[in-house]
């Protein structure tokens, strides 16, 4: 979803970073601090000039950028600094976001019907609130050319080194991620994603199944299973399931199962092999493939970079 940098400009680039209530001071002060590294480097090319803005001011900026949050700030429509967005976006300014910064874009009226990513938690509201946006939660940042718009609390970096490259060319970007031991690339949410189901749905029969399935994901599950524990007709149970948790029976057991073989890669040493056995998986290669098409690693991969021999390695 990310277009490839483009020639390094000359000019000055000016950045707004907006200080809305809330805002992650870490983001704000992160962010300032990398474009002034990029500066350093970035001999004989323009400089990016950050203006940090709290309130709407008249100033045209070349891109415009919502930080996350911590306080769970949202915007709405008739916000001064969304208001703000709106007509700065309208003047040519390229929109940016990170995280929860993504829901103020989308009261701006910035993403009908465009490309956007936020932080996965923050999918199920995120679509409710604009549900003409197209999501893919699960990248860590997506690049639509004018609105560009990056994942969680942390993903300012990435998004950060994208506009360094947008600017400077990929040698600024490798320059800047050697100065702040950073990975310019190679990231995606879904490496990142837990799987936390719908049970606030007030649902007993089926809150009822999804508890006894978190203790039966290494056993031959079928859906004849669930409705019987469930008390309730196959096709009853397949209607009530979907509405409640959102995902199909066997949909919801996959995403089980991923998650438990997570918690197991991240905690345990036992074999891969053993690990797919336990969460229901008699083919090791069957497992291979639906855990790398959920998460985005293989299993030896994913342990690797957060089981924790490997996390006291890297420590």
């Amino acid at each position: 979803m990310t277009n490839a940098m483009q020639n390094a400009p000359k000019s000055d680039q000016n950045i707004a970073l907006v200080d809305y209530p809330g805002a992650q001071a870490a983001a704000l002060y992160g962010l300032s601090d990398l474009f002034k590294v990029a500066n350093r480097y970035a001999e004989g090319q323009g400089r990016i000039v950050v203006t940090t803005v709290a309130d709407p001011v008249a100033q045209p900026f070349d891109a415009f950028l919502f930080p996350p949050n911590l306080e769970g700030a949202r915007g709405a429509p008739d916000h001064p600094l969304v208001r703000w967005a709106a007509d700065q976006h309208r003047r040519g300014a390229r929109a940016c976001s990170v995280c929860a910064g993504a829901f103020w874009l989308g009261h701006a009226g910035l993403l009908d019907g465009r490309s956007a990513t936020t932080h996965w938690a923050l999918e199920d509201e995120f679509r409710d609130t604009f549900p003409t946006a197209r999501l893919f939660p699960e990248l860590i940042l997506v690049d639509d050319h004018d609105i560009v718009t990056a994942g969680g609390l942390m993903a300012w970096l990435d998004l950060g080194l994208f506009l360094v490259g947008l600017w400077g060319g990929p040698h600024l970007v490798s320059q800047v991620s050697r100065h702040l031991l950073v990975d310019p690339s190679g990231r995606e949410q879904r490496n990142y994603r837990s799987f936390r189901p719908r049970r606030q749905h007030g649902e007993a029969a089926i809150l009822q199944v999804q508890t006894w399935l978190e203790t039966r994901v290494g056993d031959a599950v079928t859906v004849d299973d669930m409705a019987a524990h469930a008390g309730l007709s196959a096709r009853t149970f397949l209607r009530r399931f979907q509405a409640a948790t959102g995902l199909s029976p066997s949909a919801y057991l996959q995403q089980l199962r991923v998650e438990k073989a997570r918690g197991l890669l991240e905690r345990s040493r036992l074999p891969v092999s053993q690990i797919a056995w336990d969460v229901g998986y008699a083919d090791p290669s069957a497992f291979a493939r639906v855990f790398k098409a959920v998460t985005g690693l293989s299993a030896g991969d994913y342990r690797r970079r957060f089981g924790l021999r490997g996390m006291a390695q890297r420590g």
